[in-house]
């Protein structure tokens, strides 16, 4: 059962991941989140409440759904929204919150063994940041390039003062303009990004992501207790071992993105996993 939940889980990210930059695109990033949190809430309610097997696998394919829509947007909306020379720093927040979201998901699982229907109540929390983060969109500004983009410059202007401040609207808006004109903005057709000059960033990109899947991180986080059990090892104070470590690497990352840059960050870490895959030889 655990093997089917995960593989619709994982289903419905990719669901989700493949069609969330025509959504953003279509309704914006207020929208595109509220609509990212409705099959989060769904999801966790059915699975809270399932009865069968199948109630369950329907729930996680609603979750993985609003899972696979959700990390595009964040990053996304965090960098259209972020003055330029924090921007990498405010990208980590995003995976901090991941990793903090993960840590309490082990806590809050811990007792699920030992009490009766515990795993019941562990889905409907789950459910209170789908909630939260519809809600609190509804108060948060839309993303001034995805409104100059629309036409709606008076609208970017508002955005924008309302981000950074009055003194700083009029060269963020010289700044989007100039992108605007320099076409930045326009639309890039697929065939461009797997045959044109945009092919290297394209495959640069994709294989590092193929990379961090590939490295097995995923049956880390999901099947961490089954694995450190089978070898003998405390389920659960492993667990918190796993969520520790990978707050501390994100908080890493926080601290050094706008000092040492993406291409040592990402060098240092790759190497690092590969020497301690080396080290069971």
């Amino acid at each position: 059962m655990a093997e089917g939940s995960i593989a619709m889980n994982l289903g419905g990210g990719f669901l989700g991941s493949t069609f969330s930059g025509l959504i953003v695109d279509r309704v914006g990033f207020r929208r595109a989140f509220q609509l990212c949190a409705l099959p989060m809430i769904i999801g966790s309610s059915m699975s809270a409440t399932a009865k069968n097997l199948w109630g369950m696998l329907l729930g996680r394919l609603f979750v993985g759904t609003g899972m696979g829509l959700g990390p595009t947007l964040a990053t996304l909306y965090v960098t259209e929204v972020s003055p330029a020379y924090v921007r990498g720093t405010y990208g980590s927040f995003t995976q901090i919150a991941t990793s903090l979201g993960l840590m309490s998901s082990l806590l809050i699982g811990f007792p699920a063994k030992e009490t009766e229907g515990w795993w019941r109540i562990c889905f409907w929390v789950s459910a209170v940041p789908a909630a939260l983060l519809a809600l609190f969109m509804e108060f948060s500004p839309e993303s001034p390039h995805w409104l100059f983009k629309k036409g709606r410059a008076a609208d970017a202007e508002a955005a924008f003062e309302k981000l950074l401040g009055g003194p700083y609207v009029k060269g963020a808006m010289a700044e989007l303009s100039k992108s605007e004109r320099g076409g930045e903005a326009e639309t890039v057709k697929l065939s461009e990004l797997l045959f044109g000059h945009h092919r290297k960033v394209v495959f640069i990109g994709s294989t590092l992501f193929a990379l961090q899947q590939l490295s097995g991180i995923n049956s880390v986080f999901f099947f961490s207790s089954t694995v450190f059990k089978s070898a003998g090892v405390s389920s659960q104070s492993t667990n918190i071992c796993v969520g520790i470590a990978n707050f501390l690497g994100s908080f890493a990352a926080l601290l050094l993105m706008d000092k040492l840059g993406r291409k040592v960050l990402l060098i240092g870490s790759f190497s690092g996993m590969v020497r301690n895959k080396l080290l069971p030889v």
